[in-house]
Order: structure tokens, then C-alpha cells, then sequence
């Protein structure tokens, strides 16, 4: 039995459409390896999100006559969502569906071939508008800054530049990009949802896409799921849905901001001035937290600390290794400085030292670290110039080792007392992060976030020494909500934060330690 839908006649069973289109989403995901995915961006929409999504947004609608386009429309789940939901009130006019990759393209042609939606085979940033859309619908490839090559980031840039007017970070995903490009696509109040990564609320880059959000569009609502459930099995992303109307507003209006649950039954919300919003660094605060009215007007961590990400070293599994490791190969151990396991296989949060220098930990690693020629090295240590020699291959080819003047020379990090996992899943008031004491002379990886002491911070550590175990008390008593209020919420409950955000929390214990004689 077919369904009729006003502007497109009789459709075959959606049911049955849909059934073979989730059949047909599994099969080619399965042919895809998770690398190929993640350089791509696909992560296909759960139907059942797509059908809330296409729901909501109709409510906003405020015409029964639907222009609809997809710029990523993959094996179609939205545009199969939307006819499923519409009634008999709505007329779909028109559908245009984008897609770049072949096989997703051949799959949605197969599908929806008669129902009037005319879906494209190309890239959605070269593609000109043959018409204007009043609903905008999609889940735009989550890819991130690293897998875009220069050329293509660059005419990304300028392409969206020319469109808005907004010149986006080069650290922006290609997702930020699609949104700007899909402006010239859109007609006068057209209801726009976009199903993102809710990461850009909370970063730098992030700055420009609330730049366009406020000031080119009328922000309507975002919606984020909860982080602890994601709605993508894999994708290690906590999501939200962005929803706009193509309008410019003047004055001042509310945005509401609603989180877990569904749209229409989300388990908080919260009504945020559009001006509260423009001086607000952090989005992910509503609608759990009040707003605030200013900046922390106290101590920050920034004010007694220079805090950097731990070096990369370009290949873990290569230039560090253990002692036993090093003897076996017969390499000088002049050439190799300690170095802290990840966090994940740190069991102490307090690293004692021997006389060298040497972590008490099991186990010990340690870094190769040699800034002498190939020629110098093959000179003074054949054993070790063989085992960079088994790199070049392989090794000296990776992205960062390429770069290096000499890909196996390391970026250099002095060991700090005081240390941070800039990553975790504390609940609560506990500390999402760990902070470590090490008095060791080990540095680390950029699994870490390292933390100097500034000038004056140091000078009461060279007047009490003992003053670094107070100092560590106070890290490890900084209330976890401080913490999570500057960092970043990912797939899974997981809790990020950068130097910068880190530099930011509030720290004012330190004062007291530093003023007291």
C-alpha cells in the first residue's frame, strides 16, 4: 500500500522503504573500516533521533508548503524521517539531497528514486544552489581539522568568508564549515537543524560559529543529549542540535537551551538572553548552570602557573621504551631521559625519585632524546644509529616526525613538580583530572598537562621546600565542578580540559600559601 503525499503522488510503503534503508545504512557501514569513518565523518543518524528531529523541527515551520534539503543526505534517514512524520497538511514542493561518497549516493538513489527528491553525487562546499530552502535537515560530517588538507581547508575558509563574512579557525571541523556554506542555500525564515559535535560551544574556534549563530541567523534553541548516553555508538562525541531560523534580529531575545531527554520532553531547559550569551565563553553551562554575570574576578591557576601539554613525541611506541628494552638492543642510556607512563597505567598520584632522578614507579619508561647528527651518532653509538635506522621507514614518515628538522629529534619539556591528566570521568564534586606530585626528573607525554610555577610561586618553594606537598593538597582539593565548568564534555561522560581552560579555574588557596611567611 503506497502513501500520498501533496507535490509528490503515491510513494511506495515508507515502511518497507525504511526498513531496507537501515538494512542497506549497517551492511555498508560494516565494509567501511572505523579509520575511514572517522576521516570522513560518517556516523549515521539513528532513525528514531532523526524522527524526533524532523518532528520538532515542523512545529517551527510557518508554512505547510516544505522546499527541503539535506547537504549530506548519506543513505537518506532524514528525508525518510520527514516522510514518515509529515501529514496530509504539508506539500513538499521540492527535496535536493547532497552527497559526496559514491556508495552512499548509489544506496539513497536506489531508495528514493521516486519520490521526487533529486539527490546529487558531489561535494556539498562546490555545489550551487538551484533554488532557495525554507527546511534545512542534517547530520554534516563530523571531521576534524587534521584530516582536511591545506588546499581544501583553505578554499573551505574562503568559500565561507565570501558567503558570511566569518573567517573561520584553521582548528574548525569541516561541520562548522558546512553550516556557513549552507547560507547561501537558505530562503528567507527558513528553519535550519543541524545535528553537530556540542564541542564548538565550549572551544576557541568555536567563537566564530556563535559569531554567526547571534549575530547572521535568529538562534532558536539548542538542544544537547546527554554526553553520558551518546547517541552515536561510534563516535566518541557528545552531540546537540543547533536550531536557527534564516532572520536577522536587532534586539535582544531569548534562546532556549535544553538538555537530556528529547526535544519535546528534555529533562532541564533554560531561557538565556541573547546578550548573556555573546559574553559567555562557555555554552554547556546551561541549562545546568546560572549564568554568569562576570569574569572570575579571583585567583586562577593561570596566575601561578605556566601550564603546557606534555611533548609529543611524534611515535610512543618507538622512541619510548623500557630499560630492559634498551640494554637488550645495546643502546647508550646517555641518549634516553625518564618519562612517565600514560595515565591510564599511572597507579600513584605521588611519584617519589632515587638519586638520579629516576621515577619509583613500575614501570619505568624511558624517552630516546638524541639531538646529534646521523653521522655524529653512527660514530659514537652504532647501536643506536641501527635503531633509528629501523624508523625511517615507517617512523620519520609520520606527520609530526616529518616536520622536525631531524625527524627523530623531540621536542624538549623540563620536568615539573606538579602535573595534570588532562582527561577524565570524575562525577560529582570528585576532580574529572588527576593532579600528580612528582618529584622525580621524568617529563611526559602529552597525556599529561605540565605545570610550572611561576616566579613567585617558585620563590616559596625555594624557601620552604616542602611547601610543593601543600601545594599539591590544594590541586588535589579544587572543587571538580570548577573544573568541568571550563573544560569540555565528550561522548561518554569524558571530560577534557586544555591549558588554556585549565589556567582559568579558580585557585585561590594559592594565595594565602604565597603571602604566608
Amino acid at each position: 500500500m503506497g502513501t500520498q503525499n501533496k507535490g509528490h503522488g503515491t510513494i511506495r510503503n515508507l515502511k518497507d522503504i525504511e526498513k531496507a534503508r537501515s538494512s542497506r545504512q549497517k551492511s555498508i557501514d560494516k565494509k567501511k573500516n572505523m579509520e575511514e569513518r572517522r576521516r570522513f565523518g560518517q556516523f549515521s543518524t539513528p532513525y528514531e533521533l532523526a524522527k524526533e528531529i524532523v518532528s520538532f523541527g515542523l512545529g517551527l515551520l510557518d508554512t505547510d508548503e516544505i522546499t527541503f534539503l539535506e547537504p549530506c543526505i548519506g543513505s537518506g534517514a532524514f528525508y525518510s524521517a520527514l516522510l514518515n512524520t509529515i501529514t496530509d497538511d504539508y506539500i513538499i514542493k521540492s527535496a535536493t539531497g547532497i552527497e559526496i561518497d559514491s556508495v552512499y549516493f548509489e544506496c539513497a538513489k536506489s531508495l528514493w528514486c521516486d519520490t521526487g527528491i533529486n539527490i546529487i553525487n558531489d561535494n556539498f562546499a562546490d555545489v550551487k544552489p538551484d533554488r532557495k530552502y525554507n527546511f534545512v535537515l542534517t547530520n554534516p560530517p563530523y571531521v576534524r581539522h587534521h584530516y582536511l588538507a591545506q588546499d581544501e581547508k583553505k578554499h573551505l575558509e574562503e568559500a565561507g568568508k565570501k558567503e558570511t563574512g566569518i573567517a573561520l579557525s584553521g582548528l574548525a571541523g569541516l561541520y562548522c564549515h558546512f553550516i556557513l556554506l549552507a547560507n547561501k542555500w537558505l530562503a528567507p525564515n527558513a528553519i535550519c537543524g543541524w545535528l553537530v559535535p556540542s564541542e564548538f560551544m565550549d572551544v576557541n574556534y568555536g567563537s566564530a560559529m556563535k559569531d554567526y549563530l547571534l549575530n547572521h541567523v535568529h538562534l532558536l534553541r539548542v538542544h544537547r543529549y546527554d554526553p553520558d548516553n551518546s547517541m552515536f555508538s561510534d563516535a566518541l562525541v557528545s552531540s546537540c542540535v543547533i536550531w536557527f531560523k534564516n532572520e536577522v534580529v536587532a534586539y535582544d531575545y531569548d534562546v532556549e537551551f535544553t538538555f537530556s531527554g528529547t526535544h519535546n520532553k528534555p529533562m532541564q531547559k533554560k531561557q538565556v538572553k541573547k546578550s548573556e550569551l555573546m559574553k559567555e565563553r562557555k555554552w554547556t553551562r546551561f541549562p545546568k548552570k546560572e549564568i554568569r554575570s562576570e569574569e572570575i574576578d579571583g585567583a586562577t591557576l593561570g596566575d601561578f602557573f605556566e601550564i603546557k601539554r606534555g611533548l609529543a613525541t611524534g611515535d610512543n611506541n618507538f622512541f619510548i621504551m623500557s630499560r630492559d628494552k634498551i640494554a637488550e638492543l645495546g643502546m647508550d642510556m646517555s641518549f634516553f631521559k625518564p618519562i612517565l607512563p600514560s595515565p591510564r597505567y599511572l597507579k600513584t598520584n605521588f611519584i617519589g625519585s632515587d638519586r638520579n632522578g629516576i621515577p619509583q614507579i613500575d614501570p619505568q619508561y624511558f624517552l630516546l632524546d638524541c639531538v646529534l647528527s646521523e653521522q655524529e651518532l653512527e660514530k659514537k653509538s652504532p647501536a643506536t644509529w641501527d635503531y633509528l635506522q629501523s624508523g625511517v621507514e615507517k617512523t620519520s614518515k609520520k606527520y609530526l616526525c616529518k616536520s622536525r628538522k631531524k625527524w627523530y629529534w623531540q621536542e624538549q619539556r623540563e620536568s615539573t613538580y606538579f602535573l595534570c591528566s588532562y582527561m577524565g570521568r570524575g562525577k560529582g564534586n570528585s576532580s574529572p583530572i588527576r593532579f600528580i606530585l612528582n618529584l622525580s626528573k621524568a617529563v611526559a607525554t602529552n597525556s599529561y598537562l605540565m605545570l610550572y610555577p611561576k616566579a613567585h610561586l617558585q620563590q616559596t618553594i625555594l624557601a620552604k621546600p616542602d611547601s610543593v606537598y601543600k601545594i599539591w593538597e590544594i590541586l588535589k582539593s579544587i572543587d571538580g565542578n570548577e573544573i568541568e565548568e571550563e573544560g569540555r564534555v565528550y561522548g561518554g561522560g569524558l571530560k577534557k580540559i586544555e591549558p588554556r581552560e585549565l589556567a582559568k579555574v579558580p585557585c585561590c588557596d594559592l594565595i594565602d600559601l604565597c603571602m604566608a611567611k
